[in-house]
Formats: structure tokens, sequence, C-alpha cells
């Protein structure tokens, strides 16, 4: 898989998950409700320009978000707010053993700064 990059050096990642039907909205209204101490956890593993598209008419979910490294974002997962929100979010979406989002990567094809 070809990793993209930003012009300022951060690493692309971009995935999909499913949402349950008849959820986009309540999925949209949480996510318009973040709380702050996850918006400051993004931030402080490095993670930037994070956004979450629907696609209504299959309920998939694209997520793109641009992170400083890969490797230390992945370490998000394990904080206790993370793991809140995934509890949170297990009503809506199709979720692991675990609370944690079905995700799956997509390669990168095209990155235009």
């Amino acid at each position: 898989m070809t990793i993209r990059k930003t012009a300022d050096g951060r690493t692309i990642q971009g995935f999909k998950m499913k949402l349950y039907e008849g959820f986009a909205e309540e999925y949209e209204k949480r996510h318009n409700e973040l709380w702050p101490e996850m918006q400051d956890m993004i931030h402080e593993y490095g993670g930037h320009n994070y956004s979450i598209f629907i696609d209504k008419e299959t309920n998939t979910l694209f997520g793109y978000i641009e992170v400083d490294d890969p490797e230390k974002y992945a370490e998000s997962a394990d904080t206790p707010i993370n793991r809140k929100w995934w509890d949170f979010m297990a009503s809506v979406m199709e979720t692991n053993a675990d609370n944690s989002p079905v995700t799956v990567d997509l390669p990168c094809a095209f990155h235009l700064d």
C-alpha cells in the first residue's frame, strides 16, 4: 500500500465503517456534540483534519484523518475516553466484541494539497 502524506508531512488515513439502519441522524447528532475531552485526546495523539462522511443509501461511513505519527495515533485506542466513546457509539453502528467500530482501512489512491 502506498502511504500518502500531506504537504506538511502528516500521514493520510482513510477508512470505512457501517451504521445500523436508521441511525444516520443519531450518529451525526452525537458527533456534532463530540465531548471536549474526546476532541482534546484526538489532538493530543496527533489527529488533525478529521472528517467522517455518511452514505445514507448504504449506511456506510467514510472517515478521513491526517495524523502526525500513525503509531502514536494508534495508541489513542487504549485511552479511557476513547473506550468510553466506543461504548457510547456501539448502539448505532457495527462493532467488535470490545465495542470498537468494525473498521476497514482504505488505501489512498490520490491526494492533492
